[in-house]
């Protein structure tokens, strides 16, 4: 008989290969009250048997995506819509079709004003079927070296010119932060990293045109990212190898892990050079979208902050130029993108946007794997890595209405 408490109903998906330990295995998953549950402890202390069993039909179970780096998407950008609660909501539904269960809505340079307009609006919460849950916000600037700012608006690019002080003028509460992207090379910008670790807010490099040491000198005060490598920063060159260099730098401790963010939808990064990264440092790789208000839309001019963008095809352009304003792919394509440019394991392409950004956000105790007692935000995928259904806290939150999955009350 099924138990009348909802929270209390325990699922066992069954036919299924799940990713745990790095490795595809071929269990059954068992979820109550929006947890992995041990199933001895079900067998052995509790004595009792599931109250729904699905047939997953030979599908994989992976943790939920997490995008880190995501700056809107269906038509909405983080930051300049008026309305970015609603904003937020919208994004939050319409990543779960590509198998997001949490992300960083991420804003680009801005004035001041914008930050202190946007960021108390924007806060973390959980995942539910309203949509994926935010992990916290990713602030994309504007301390940022203009030779490399890429879309961002050069008017609105600034220096640390009082210190610590500065950070807290242009943005105001960090209280919905989790990470801040910023050029190393800036003066000031060692004693800000600082700061900002001991406030426990994520320090990346990126937009910048820093030398490996001062790369290096901003890893050991406690830089731990690198915001979508290869792009917006110095050339990698045999003699000083700048941010890239940190891949394989023996300057790192070896208990250090730098992690770095990729944009791997077969345009920001070629194939080789996105195995290379995979090659030199498998550890610290995480996909990111770095999805733009184009993402989901058709071809075409679009209004992006200041600029207007044009859609060509799989890529998203300043209106009139060449030059690259973001990603309009999703995270599902990105995952399949990788493994097929890199040829890795299928767990391994996934774990690149699963328990590699949880690590990187010191959240894997919880999300980002499929162990006992974390989050169930899970997704089923066929061996295509097509998202067949999207669950967060062991519930049902997007189906595509394909792959055979059924369900049986016992």
């Amino acid at each position: 008989m099924l138990r009348n408490d909802r929270r209390r109903i325990l699922k066992q998906f069954r036919n299924c290969k799940i990713l745990r330990d790095g490795t595809m295995q071929e269990e059954d998953l068992w979820v109550r009250d929006g947890k992995i549950v041990n199933p001895e402890k079900i067998f052995y202390d509790e004595k009792v048997d599931s109250d729904i069993k699905i047939d997953c039909a030979g599908a994989l179970i992976s943790p939920g995506y997490i995008d880190l780096q995501i700056n809107g998407g269906f038509g909405v950008d983080f930051s300049y819509d008026d309305n970015v609660e609603e904003g937020i909501d919208k994004v939050a539904k319409g990543l779960l079709k590509y198998g997001v269960t949490s992300f960083c809505p991420t804003l680009v340079t801005s004035p001041s004003k914008v930050y202190h307009k946007i960021l108390p609006k924007i806060k973390r919460r959980a995942g539910s079927s309203r949509g994926a849950g935010i992990l916290g916000v990713h602030l994309e600037g504007p301390f940022i070296n203009p030779s490399k700012k890429g879309a961002h608006p050069e008017d609105y690019i600034r220096k640390f010119n009082h210190g610590f002080k500065s950070v807290t003028e242009m943005y105001g509460d960090l209280d919905n932060v989790c990470m801040i992207t910023l050029a190393p090379e800036i003066p000031n910008a060692i004693s800000v990293i600082e700061e900002l670790c001991k406030r426990d807010v994520k320090v990346s490099i990126g937009h910048s045109i820093a030398n490996i040491r001062e790369a290096e000198t901003a890893v050991k005060y406690g830089a731990s990212f690198i915001t979508h490598i290869f792009n917006a920063m110095s050339s990698f060159h045999h003699r000083d190898p700048g941010l890239v260099g940190l891949l394989t730098s023996n300057q790192i401790p070896s208990e250090r892990n730098v992690f770095f963010g990729i944009i791997a939808d077969g345009i920001h990064v070629h194939p080789a050079a996105l195995t290379i990264a995979y090659k030199s440092h498998p550890k610290g790789l995480v996909l990111v979208t770095d999805a733009i208000s184009a993402l989901g839309l058709e071809e075409g001019i679009h209004k992006f902050g200041q600029f207007e963008i044009e859609i060509q095809g799989d890529s998203a352009y300043i209106a009139g130029t060449d030059t690259l304003c973001g990603s309009i792919a999703d995270m599902s394509k990105c995952v399949k993108n990788f493994k097929e440019a890199t040829r890795c394991t299928t767990a391994e392409a996934l774990e690149t946007a699963t328990l590699h950004p949880a690590k990187a956000l010191g959240i894997d105790s919880h999300k980002g794997v499929l162990n006992y007692d974390t989050d169930a935000d899970f997704i089923l995928l066929n061996e295509k890595l097509e998202v067949l259904q999207t669950w967060i806290a062991g519930e049902c939150v997007y189906d595509s209405g394909t792959g055979n999955i059924r369900r049986v009350l016992t």
